[in-house]
This record gives structure tokens, sequence and C-alpha cells, in this order.
């Protein structure tokens, strides 16, 4: 039993690396992928292209190798995780958005509905899934797992999952300035702690999915603006917003720890 338990950690792990690797290289899509229509930048027609192939492997695992590996992805806790959890998520995304058209005003670009649709919308559902699955589903369990029974194991876990995810946000804010580039990592450092501890509380991976990917629509003001910048008012009220989720998901956790 204890083999098979290893060699099912074994492979969650190697999928957590494919998965890491093909969102942030963009691998293989990106090799064979040159799609241009409209005015959709074509970078994110490869992008949501890897989605695909990455939850097609993640699927071909889960039915062979990691048929045991509790993600969570179910039905039950939807609604009331998202009722329970979400309400200072939607507030945080909505103070982001009216930041981000603040900093960016005017407005000057008129996107068609498709890059509005592509790049705001499906590519950010591609990302909250994405990413949740190899976060949350994958590594935060491996973690949790990996700890034990050891005193704060959960705590570890998500701590060391949020990090991680703050430090991969680094590679796509190269360009910006230093500034700009670190409240970035700590505000994903501090989203990282808030999802992770929903994950815990609720045990069904879709709730942090949802909550992920309502949190970057805040984002779709940039698809109305030629300035693809951070303006300084979006990184202070996201780093703000973000870290106070983090305290929040730090609450949820000593809650967890004291039923």
């Amino acid at each position: 039993m204890k083999k098979s338990k290893n060699a099912e950690t074994v492979c969650a792990i190697i999928l957590t690396l494919i998965m890491t690797f093909m969102e942030m290289t963009v691998l293989p899509a990106l090799l064979f992928c040159d799609i241009h229509f409209k005015d959709v930048e074509p970078i994110y027609f490869a992008l949501m292209l890897n989605f695909i192939l990455a939850f097609i492997i993640c699927g071909i695992f889960r039915k062979t190798v990691l048929k045991d590996w509790i993600f969570g992805l179910r039905k039950e806790g939807i609604i009331s995780g998202l009722k329970r959890y979400g309400l200072l998520a939607l507030v945080a995304t909505v103070a982001v958005a009216i930041s981000f058209c603040i900093g960016l005003y005017p407005l000057d670009n008129s996107p068609t509905v498709w890059r509005v649709l592509i790049e705001g919308i499906l590519y950010y559902v591609g990302v909250g899934i994405m990413e949740e699955l190899y976060l949350r589903g994958l590594m935060q369990n491996i973690l949790e797992n990996a700890f034990g029974d050891r005193k704060n194991a959960t705590l570890y876990a998500i701590l060391i999952t949020s990090v991680l995810f703050g430090a991969g946000h680094i590679f796509g804010a190269i360009g910006q300035p230093l500034f700009t580039i670190v409240c970035k990592a700590l505000w994903a450092t501090g989203l990282g702690v808030y999802l992770g501890a929903v994950y815990v509380k609720t045990r069904n991976l879709w709730v942090p999915i949802i909550l992920h990917t309502i949190i970057d629509f805040c984002g779709i003001p940039v698809c109305f603006a030629t300035n693809k910048g951070y303006p300084d008012i979006a990184v202070l009220v996201s780093l703000i917003s973000f870290v106070l989720l983090g305290i929040y998901g730090i609450v949820i956790l000593l809650h967890v720890r004291r039923q």
C-alpha cells in the first residue's frame, strides 16, 4: 500500500512539473500555433491551446495513474463555498478593476468583442482552471501529504505553494518597473494563501477555480487601453486588496484549526 502511495505521489509530481512547464513556456503550442484573428494577439491562441493540451494530459493521468488522487472536483459545496468565502474576493476584484480604469484613463482603445472575449474572459478562465489544478489540486496536496501529521502541515503546504505562485508571477512582469514586479509577487502570494485556505476549508477545487477566475477578470480594462503597463494606482490597490485577502486566508486557516 505504501509503495503504491509513493508511486502515486511521484506521478502527481511529474504531472505538476509538466503543467507548470507548459504554462510558463507556452510549449508545445507556441511551436506550431500562429493564429491571426481580428485584433486578438496571436500568443493568446497558443496559450489557450496549451491549456487544452494540459487538461487532456491531466485527464489521462487521472484516468490511469492518479485514479485515487483527490483533486476535489465535485459539484457538492460549490455554491455554499462561494457564498461563504467569495464576497471579499468580489469586493477586491471590483476595487482593482476600478483602479485599472482610473489609472488607464482615458481608455484609448476600441477592441472588438472577440478581443474582450478571448483575451479578457476565455484566457482568464483557462488560467484559473490550469493554475488551480496544478497548484492546489496537485502541489498543495503533495506538500501536505509530505508533511504528514506534523503540526501546521497544512499551513506550511499553503505557504510554500503560495510563495512559488508569487515567484511564478515575476516572469510575467519582466519589463515592468522593479516596484511593480515586487508588488506583483507579493500580491500573488497573498492570493495564493487565500485560495489555498479556501480549498482546505471546502475541499472542493471548483471553489478556488471560480474565485481565481473572477479575481483575474479585474484585468479586463486593459483590453480597452493601448498602454499595457500597470498604472501606479492599480499596483497599490492590487497590493493592498490581495494582501488583505491573504490575511483573510490566514483567518480561515486559524478557524479550521480550532474546529
